[in-house]
């Protein structure tokens, strides 16, 4: 009797759970119906294949192989017109073109570098000190000089690379594109940098150190902006006998607080012969480094191989010797702006790339020049 009483609750559960009608039970299948009906309209993404590398919006590698932009993409604007286009370098690119470029640009690695956010840079500099003078303890003190300015503005211009991939490359999977523009970017600016620093003329790019006026005055009496020079002792030589003694001479001629941090500038064909140069006691003048993170020195000062310095020859300004840091003046647009054009030279896309620079010689008595001549 027990358990027939259990059976009998047990059959009411079921009873109770079970549509109770035909309507509800029809309820149940339309809403079957619907779900199913649901993810048919949708459709369900089958699995990509192995080793394809998909391409999402808003990422590197999307918007450089498939031009793809995400909503959240930070366009690149020139000076005056945002839609003018161009695509702003994501940081892994740019870290790359910054590292290429102190590698390979000898005088971007020891001038000052600064950042601007326009096309115009000024820099002031005082050309004259405080005067002083001396008094007694109950004299009148008069009026003293007080210092004058001058005004730099290195020239700015555009420089820019425009390398190209054909799209079978930028298809490879196994391409790294990120790396590869990068380096082509920074091999072009580095080449266009490393010429306009030392002899560029100012017209729509830096001027260069070698580039100004320069005299044989000291700094007490030459013009300010204008580089002092010492000759060299032989028209397009060094001197016959004793030639390390012009190269002393260049090293005092700068003033001894800007020979702290100061190193030497020529290149490879001028260095070969200074590097065979020996004292009186015919020890070698130049120096080799004493480890791998130390330059080569000469007169105790590194030295600074610059391809774009030019050759020993009649009247050549051919050495420099002073404190770039101090002296010279690199200002550039952090931004480097890409443009991706796929249409313009099918099957190639290129890469069109362009950042702005200048420079310009902020204190004519931090760099002194030699001259080949008597």
């Amino acid at each position: 009797m027990t358990y027939e009483t259990k059976a009998d609750a047990l059959d009411a559960v079921f009873e109770t759970a079970a549509p109770e009608s035909g309507a509800e039970l029809g309820a149940l299948r339309a809403e079957m119906a619907r779900l199913t009906n649901l993810v048919v309209s949708r459709g369900v993404e089958r699995p990509a294949l192995a080793g394809v590398k998909a391409a999402e919006p808003g990422s590197v590698v999307g918007y450089l192989r498939k031009g793809l932009a995400g909503p959240d993409e930070v366009k690149a604007a020139s000076i005056g017109v945002g839609p003018k286009g161009g695509v702003a370098v994501p940081v892994e690119i740019d870290a790359v073109i910054d590292r290429v470029l102190r590698a390979a640009s000898p005088i971007r690695a020891i001038a000052q570098v600064v950042e601007v956010g326009s096309a115009n840079y000024r820099k002031l500099i005082t050309t004259t000190g405080v005067v002083s003078g001396w008094v007694s303890e109950t004299a009148a003190r008069a009026e003293t000089d007080t210092p004058d300015f001058a005004e730099i503005a290195p020239p700015m211009g555009e420089l820019y690379a425009n390398p190209a991939a054909s799209q079978a490359m930028l298809d490879d999977a196994m391409f790294n594109v990120e790396t590869w523009l990068g380096e082509e970017i920074g091999r072009e600016f580095a080449r266009a940098e490393g010429v306009a620093f030392v002899s560029g003329d100012g017209i729509n790019k830096p001027r260069g150190f070698l580039t100004g006026a320069n005299s044989a005055l000291g700094d007490a009496t030459r013009p300010f902006g204008t580089l002092q020079f010492v000759t060299s002792g032989a028209a397009g030589a060094f001197a016959a006998s004793n030639p390390q003694d012009r190269l002393i001479d260049l090293v005092h001629s700068l003033a001894a607080p800007y020979r702290q941090g100061a190193s030497w500038v020529m290149n490879a064909a001028t260095l070969a012969r200074v590097r065979k140069m020996k004292d009186a006691d015919g020890a070698f003048l130049w120096q080799p480094a004493l480890a791998a993170d130390q330059p080569a020195t000469l007169l105790g000062y590194p030295v600074i191989e610059a391809d774009a310095m030019p050759d020993v020859a009649a009247d050549s300004l051919s050495i420099a010797f002073g404190n770039f840091e101090a002296g010279y003046l690199v200002a550039q647009r952090r931004e480097t702006v890409v443009l991706r054009d796929p249409f313009s030279n099918k099957p190639f896309v290129h890469f069109y790339a362009t950042k702005r620079v200048g420079g310009a010689v902020i204190d004519s008595r931090a760099i002194k020049l030699m001259k080949f001549s008597l």
